[in-house]
């Protein structure tokens, strides 16, 4: 049967119409399953399977207490990492930046800090077992780095090595005890200062004596050390300069002074340490200072030094792996050299069996325990013999900048204890119990 015309013309476009309307409809069909396998595929990939989908939403607890069992089992590790050592009383906090150095008073009430925050610190330590103490805060001027600190007049005064861009120099600051003036507190004040006192080199550490050697009239010596080689001798009340010595060994280490205030000795660049004496007057001010003894025996550079208690004998630890004892009460005028005691091998050892070097050491006031620092370990050492007491590995997060023994014992608990401060890059200054020296 033959179509009439008007429906001939009409019949092809509504039929290519409907062959296009199904192919597009074919097309999203096809589109919208491949999109509902992805979101299927997606959702599979990121929900965890459940093996009880029927139970209800409670059931689900159980996971979540499990993330919060590893979450508290985390800080638990955490916290076993952080555990103190049975050694570690307590820890100073308030500190903003790295801790540089810190010393006790004399007689032990007082432990004074320096920052890299620009700050000086003084803490009242009445027992170390304390919550907290009372300190007192004192800003150096903008832009000073504060590098070193000591007390002079027993608790009443601090000298402090400031570093800043022309030079090193030297504050005094008065009364630091706190106490009040009219019921308030009082403000200390720059007592003296000097500028530049070794060009602009900075200043390595400080170290001060209450001088009784002799006619020293009792006045307190302070001593600052330049990382080149020179080394000033100051009045810690006045300020007045003492004397200066060249160690003509490149570079200094740093330096100590007797705790009589007889003797400086400084550990440089090499070998050698060398031993001024400073000579009183009849009056009992300083007369000179001048270089009596060279002490020979390591074999490479001296890392660390102090004095024992009695002040006739020195501690040095080398870059050659030993420390040895040295007996420097000798009659050097007659040309009689200083003998060498004992030596030991330092014990402690990198993870490589490298043996450490001693950063910084310091003896306990009887003389027994020898506390060093290499890094970030803290070590104490019997004295007689050179055996390992105890080690504290971890002693601060970061490196160990200073240690110091308290003169006189402080309460811990109530008991009579000998400390031990230690202060780091980690912004903190913690108090350690001294351990127990077996008699030999």
């Amino acid at each position: 049967m033959e179509l009439p015309p008007w429906l001939s013309s009409l019949s092809v476009p509504v039929l290519s119409t409907a062959v296009g309307g199904v192919i597009a409809l074919l097309f999203l069909a096809g589109y919208l399953r491949r999109k509902r396998a992805e979101v299927a595929t997606i959702s599979h990939l990121s929900t965890p399977p459940d093996p009880k989908p029927s139970a209800p939403p409670s059931k689900q607890a159980p996971p979540k207490k499990a993330s919060q069992r590893s979450h508290l089992h985390h800080h638990s590790d955490k916290d076993a990492n952080k555990k103190h050592h049975q050694l570690d009383l307590n820890t100073l906090k308030g500190h903003t930046d790295s801790v540089t150095a810190l010393c006790f008073s004399s007689d032990s009430h007082n432990l004074a800090t320096v920052c890299a925050d620009g700050a000086i610190r003084v803490f009242r330590i009445d027992d170390t077992s304390s919550k907290s103490f009372k300190s007192l805060r004192i800003n150096l001027h903008a832009g000073v780095h504060p590098t070193g600190i000591v007390f002079s007049d027993g608790a009443s005064h601090v000298v402090v090595a400031g570093q800043a861009l022309m030079g090193c120099s030297l504050y005094s600051y008065g009364d630091v005890s706190g106490k009040p003036v009219q019921g308030k507190p009082s403000l200390p004040e720059i007592h003296w200062e000097h500028q530049k006192i070794h060009g602009r080199e900075s200043v390595l550490n400080l170290t001060s004596a209450i001088a009784s050697y002799g006619s020293a009239d009792g006045s307190t010596i302070v001593a600052s050390c330049s990382e080149e080689s020179e080394i000033k001798v100051w009045d810690g009340k006045s300020g007045k300069l003492l004397g200066t010595v060249e160690t003509n060994q490149l570079k200094n280490n740093m330096a100590a002074i007797s705790p009589n205030g007889r003797f400086l000795a400084a550990a440089a660049f090499t070998a050698d340490v060398k031993v001024w004496e400073i000579v009183y007057s009849k009056d009992g001010s300083v007369k000179e200072v001048i270089k009596v003894m060279q002490l020979k025996g390591h074999k490479s550079a001296v890392t660390s030094l102090c004095f024992l208690p009695n002040s006739e004998q020195i501690l040095t630890a080398s870059k050659d792996g030993t420390i040895r004892i040295w007996n420097i009460n000798v009659r050097y005028h007659l040309d009689e050299d200083p003998k060498t005691l004992k030596v030991f091998t330092i014990p402690l050892h990198d993870a490589k069996g490298v043996t450490c070097q001693y950063d910084h050491m310091s003896i306990s006031p009887d003389g027994k325990i020898l506390a060093v620092t290499s890094g970030s370990t803290l070590q104490w050492l019997c004295l007689e013999t050179g055996s390992v007491l105890d080690t504290a590995e971890k002693a601060h997060e970061s490196d160990i900048t200073g240690l110091a023994w308290a003169p006189k014992s402080i309460p811990n608990g109530g008991v009579a204890s000998t400390i031990l401060a230690t202060s780091g890059e980690d912004r903190k200054v913690k108090l350690w119990l001294a351990p127990s020296v077996n008699a030999p």
